[in-house]
């Protein structure tokens, strides 16, 4: 199969889909690598570590889709790459299709094969094409709240950890998910008072088994929010539905109940943000206020740090990509469930529930396209 490489054009987007070596492997299978001019500079990779493990590279994104059977990228596609889509072609990245009607639209225009790694599930019902950077993402958050709550950036001026004699900071982290965990983790490995909250009994009892003293996993309701968040130096937004848009559980009645200067980190952006009051931010211009309340929404937390994220999201994207290439995704979808939960847009249909109720569209059953 001829695959395609491209280069991330979203803005402050430094990570690659596939590190030189991923590319080695796939060339090793019998594959043809086209690999976009500069796609690695980013994450540290150069052109020529791509040519050595046998690739090729193309000096335009638009002669990679013009070749490629299948086209790699970390982030969805953007407007000015939509046109370049073929019918059949499959593109495989993270689309996040339920907080995006425009891009939903376009890939159904285009009849392209889209399998999202957010939604591609384990065996045992995990996401793990989501979950690296969700590690990732969740370590973020705690140090970039530790950072926009200093009193230079309009935070309260708080430290984490305290000293002796001074309280620590308290955070409030919803969803106890891989972003919550590794999230309270971070907080907690700074000396915070963590409140860990999350809806899954089985869940919570886990947490209880394992996080630091410091922190203290709760039941997550609306009364909980209400109270903890008056308390809250920063709130971190973890939740996570499946391919779905994220429920707003912190609404903006609800922020002058906050300390003035507090931080919230809305993680779950990507997915059309948790809070009521967020909004889509980037690396450059990460951050904004609404009543005295510090927002941080960046879309792509994990390409501050490509190098870290691109090798982590390789070692989980490379074998589904291998075998999308060795078998063809009709014939890996109809034996591997896991891969088939990942398809989202075929040939002009919805293929996946939360994206045709996130906008009303009729939904396909992938099966029958098969």
């Amino acid at each position: 199969m001829i695959v395609g490489v491209l280069k991330e054009i979203k803005a402050e987007e430094n990570r690659v889909c596939m590190t030189p070596s991923g590319v080695e492997i796939l060339v090793h299978h019998g594959h043809q690598i086209l690999v976009e001019k500069g796609a690695g500079q980013g994450s540290g990779f150069d052109d020529e570590d791509y040519l050595l493990s046998g690739a090729e590279i193309v000096d335009e994104a638009a002669n990679i889709f013009a070749a490629a059977e299948m086209v790699m990228h970390v982030k969805e596609p953007q407007p000015a790459e939509y046109e370049m889509i073929r019918k059949d072609q499959v593109v495989f990245t993270y689309f996040h299709f339920a907080a995006a009607e425009e891009l939903t639209r376009a890939m159904l225009e285009r009849q392209a094969v889209c399998i999202a790694y957010e939604t591609i599930e384990g065996a045992d019902g995990s996401l793990p094409l989501l979950t690296p950077m969700s590690e990732v993402a969740g370590r973020m958050a705690a140090q970039q709240a530790a950072k926009y709550v200093e009193r230079t950036h309009g935070g309260r001026g708080i430290l984490l950890g305290g000293v002796p004699g001074v309280a620590p900071a308290t955070v409030l982290v919803i969803g106890g998910g891989v972003v919550g965990t590794h999230a309270a983790q971070m907080a907690c490995g700074l000396g915070a008072k963590v409140y860990l909250l999350d809806m899954n009994l089985d869940r919570l009892r886990h947490l209880s088994d394992f996080m630091p003293k410091n922190c203290f996993p709760m039941m997550s309701s609306p009364a909980t929010i209400r109270e903890l968040i008056q308390h809250a130096d920063i709130v971190i937004g973890a939740v996570l539905l499946h391919g779905a848009r994220a429920p707003k559980l912190i609404t903006r009645d609800m922020l002058p109940s906050m300390k003035p200067g507090a931080v919230m980190v809305d993680v779950s952006i990507d997915q059309g943000g948790c809070f009521e009051t967020s909004h889509p931010t980037t690396h450059r211009d990460p951050i904004y206020e609404v009543d005295g309340i510090i927002h941080y929404c960046v879309t792509n937390m994990p390409g501050a740090v490509p190098l870290t994220s691109t090798m982590a999201l390789t070692n989980a994207t490379l074998p589904y990509a291998l075998e999308l290439a060795d078998k063809g995704w009709r014939q890996v979808a109809s034996e591997n469930p896991g891969v088939r939960a990942g398809v989202n847009v075929v040939n002009g249909k919805v293929t996946y529930q939360g994206v045709a109720e996130a906008f009303a569209m009729d939904c396909t059953p992938v099966e029958t396209l098969l």
